[in-house]
């Protein structure tokens, strides 16, 4: 299956800014996370195709994932 995986701000560095992937079928948020070294204290916020999901959220296909960091400040 082919998802779309966009990252923003700091996730980026050194990874991509948006890419297609073939995945296997069931593969889920956070296959992904691990697949492009993206530690879980990193994630913020993970949207699927417009809606909020969790690591556990398995994609389909033509699925557009945006992962976010967490937002730091005071």
């Amino acid at each position: 299956m082919q998802v779309t995986v966009k990252l923003f701000a700091g996730l980026r560095q050194g990874r991509f800014r948006v890419e297609k992937f073939e995945l296997e079928t069931g593969t889920s948020v956070a296959q992904i996370a691990q697949q492009h070294k993206i530690p879980y204290s990193e994630i913020g916020i993970l949207i699927r195709n417009g809606r909020h999901v969790g690591l556990d959220c398995v994609l389909a296909e033509g699925d557009v994932l945006s992962i976010f960091p967490k937002v730091g400040g005071g």
